[in-house]
């Protein structure tokens, strides 16, 4: 095994065993303040539509560029200056991208708050990973609303990095994550960022395309490897893939949806407005503990899937 290869496994064990701890100056961290800054500057007066746009567009281009320009010239300069500088950077910028444990440790958490602290806390839980209201859900909404997102950031949160760091190495890898920051920050559709974050949506969506339809074959996959109904997985995908408003969420949430029989979709509230999403498979089963803990189990193995198979193509850096 090549150098590329071990720091990709030394970055997916530090993943794995520690996460993203608080105390660790996080690039996304970093990231979201350079967003916050140029939004503050740039949408101080109150310009047209078009005017909007080409500010939003003029941001994208100066984080995204600032991300990739930066992490590139660190790791030119580390790799000329001392290899174990270049190592250890490397995996800083892999290991800050992609969030296996993470994720896995806020979907159970809140299954541990439902059954040892009851309903409210475990909606409080729930709240921290998921933009919907949850003040009002059921118990079963509640594991539907972690199923769901579970569901969807294997995508966003390893796969299309993984992706990224298989095609371009860690700097594009840390591009793809600005272009994903961009979109949770300002790629909304409300009075605010519907024309300033229109460009940070549509470079998000250009982005997740590949990675997306990647993650539902590797679900498929691991579904088959897992003994889940990945018969079914290919079928929802197939026929309710392309229902959600995204194109990209839709076909990750039928992978899980259908592998597991549960529905995911429905009327869902956000900041009190009531938003009316399509269903995703076909509910033969109900959303419980044990199906959010399945969701989990295949977040986990197709992330580990891909990363062997980035680790074969051999080409990371």
């Amino acid at each position: 095994m090549d150098v590329a290869g071990l720091i990709l496994i030394a970055a997916l064990a530090l993943d794995l065993l520690i996460g993203d701890p608080v105390w660790m100056p996080h690039p996304v961290r970093w990231v979201g303040r350079l967003i916050s800054g140029l939004e503050n500057l740039l949408l101080r007066d109150n310009s047209g539509r078009g005017a909007r746009r080409l500010k939003g567009a003029v941001m994208v281009l100066l984080v995204v560029g600032t991300v990739y320009i930066t992490a590139l010239a660190l790791l030119y300069f580390s790799y000329q200056y001392s290899m174990p500088l270049f190592i250890g950077l490397s995996v800083y910028m892999i290991w800050s991208s992609i969030s296996i444990k993470s994720l896995g440790t806020e979907a159970r958490a809140v299954v541990s708050a439902l059954e040892t602290q009851g309903l409210e806390s475990a909606r409080a839980r729930l709240s921290k990973i998921v933009g919907r209201d949850t003040a009002a859900l059921s118990k079963e909404e509640v594991m539907r609303a972690a199923s769901e997102t579970v569901a969807e950031n294997t995508s966003d949160g390893t796969i299309a990095p993984l992706f990224y760091l298989a095609i371009g190495g860690p700097a594009l890898m840390m591009a793809y994550k600005a272009v994903n920051t961009l979109d949770s920050m300002v790629g909304y559709r409300d009075e605010r960022y519907a024309d300033f974050g229109l460009v940070a949506a549509r470079l998000d969506d250009v982005a997740n395309y590949l990675p997306a339809r990647i993650t539902a074959i590797i679900m498929v996959i691991v579904s088959f490897v897992l003994r889940y109904d990945f018969r079914s997985a290919m079928a929802t995908i197939i026929r309710d893939g392309r229902k959600h408003p995204s194109p990209n969420a839709g076909i990750v949430e039928a992978a899980v949806a259908g592998a597991l029989n549960i529905r995911f979709g429905g009327p869902a509230s956000y900041k009190g407005v009531i938003k009316e999403k399509p269903y995703i498979g076909t509910g033969v089963k109900g959303t419980s503990r044990a199906t959010l803990i399945s969701s989990i189990r295949i977040m986990e193995a197709s992330a580990l899937l891909m990363a062997l198979g980035v680790i074969c193509t051999r080409g990371l850096l």
